[in-house]
Parts: structure tokens; sequence; C-alpha cells
């Protein structure tokens, strides 16, 4: 098998573990927090990187934005030999009591986007492993953060997100809507990889902040390093899996 033709990797190039944000930027970040880190590939919006945290070996990979593109990189991680992949994200929150800053674990994704609907019917469900979805908990626990744990919408129409989705999302009892998990999700079970997600709370759709929104100052303390205190619940996380 030569090298996949958007990771630019083959097998036994990466570890058995990959972190998976969207941004590119957040490999350094993550990496900036392992030892040993090493640039294994680069292409268009996949950033690969990798690492070793306490001892446990692991690849940083990013997706880009949305389901299309984190599919390819399931699909080409998998083929390489990955076989744990844990996306750590941002989020727009659903419900109004979860804040910028607050965490959330997903138990499941809403299948709102279009790319899962080409592997199979809508009706099956997008759901995380449960050692990595415990995991992550564990690992918020052990770092003294509460996490909002439960389901999530996955969207890939940032613009299309209208105030009747926002409502049907909000009534249904969602949590958050991003761009990726339910991909990662319906991949990784057809793979017979394991896969999780935690994001962190970056706006509230049903309060009316969006991304990008809120002037950094006047954000609440949980909220300025809150990317950096996700990936570390996530490092730890990876230490027992």
């Amino acid at each position: 098998m030569g090298k996949q033709p958007h990771l630019l990797v083959e097998e036994g190039d990466l570890a058995d573990i990959a972190l998976v944000p969207g941004d590119p930027g957040r490999v350094d970040r993550i990496a900036n927090l392992c030892d040993d880190a090493t640039t294994v590939a680069e292409n268009r919006e996949y950033k690969l990187v990798n690492a070793t945290y306490e001892g446990t070996d692991l690849t940083i990979c990013s997706t880009g934005i949305g389901s299309p593109s984190a599919a390819i990189a399931a699909e080409e991680l998998s083929a390489v030999g990955v076989d744990t992949l844990i996306r750590v994200g941002t989020t727009g929150a659903l419900q109004s009591d979860i804040e910028i800053g607050d965490m959330v674990v997903a138990t499941g994704a809403a299948k709102d986007e279009g790319t899962t609907k080409r592997y199979e019917d809508s009706t099956v469900p997008a759901v995380p492993d449960y050692d990595v979805l415990s995991a992550l908990v564990d690992g918020a626990v052990a770092n003294d953060e509460d996490v909002h744990i439960g389901p999530i919408a996955t969207d890939d129409a940032f613009y299309a997100e209208t105030d009747a989705y926002v409502d049907d999302w909000e009534a249904a009892g969602l949590l958050a809507v991003e761009m990726e998990a339910a991909a990662l999700f319906t991949l990784a079970r057809r793979k017979g990889m394991r896969a999780g997600a935690i994001c962190t709370v970056d706006g509230n759709l049903v309060e009316g902040t969006q991304k990008g929104e809120t002037d950094a100052e006047e954000l609440p303390e949980k909220a300025k390093n809150n990317v950096e205190r996700a990936i570390q619940i996530t490092l730890d996380a990876v230490t027992t899996l």
C-alpha cells in the first residue's frame, strides 16, 4: 500500500491513537504539551504530528472544517492502522445554561450533515466508543473540570443554521452543535475503530452569542484557556486508552 492521497502517510507512520482537531493550528498547540513532537506530513487542511505524552505515543491530525474532510481523514487514518480517534474541537451551545468556556463530551451526534448519508441510513446512530467516552469524562474529573455530557448535533452548513434549526435542536435537548463528530463516530464504527469527542463552547446560539462575537477581554476566566484545558483532559484520557 502506497501513501494515502490526502494525508500523505502510509502504514507504520502513525501511532494507534489520533487526536483530531479541526484547526491545523491546534495541532501545534497540542504538540507543545507533548514530548518528541515530529511533523510527519502537511497537505491542504491536514497536518500530522507524532508525539509522546507521559510515555504514550500518539498522533495529532487536523481534519479541516466539516464532515466531508473529517471523513477523508478517518478513512485514511484507518487505512494506515490508526484504531482510535478523539475529536478535540469547539462547539456552539444549544442550551441556555451552558456557558462560553464550558466543555461538552458527546454521547452521540445527530446526523444533520450530508456525508454520513452516503455511507448508511440516517436512522443508524452516530455514537462514540464507550471506553473513549469514559476516559474523557474521567480525564475531566482528574483535572477538576465540570463537563456537560450528552447528545450533540453535527451540521455541515454553518451559515444555514436558522432560528428554526436552533429551536428544534434546543427542544430536543441537544447540548451543542459542531461540524465533524457524526462523521467521525460513523466512520469509526464502520471501520472497527474507537472514537470520542470533547469540545469547548465558544458561543451560545440560543443566547445569541456566535463564534467570534465576544471580546476576549470580556470572556469569563474559564473561557480564556478553554482550549488548553480540553487538550489537557484529552491527553490524560489518552494515557488510559
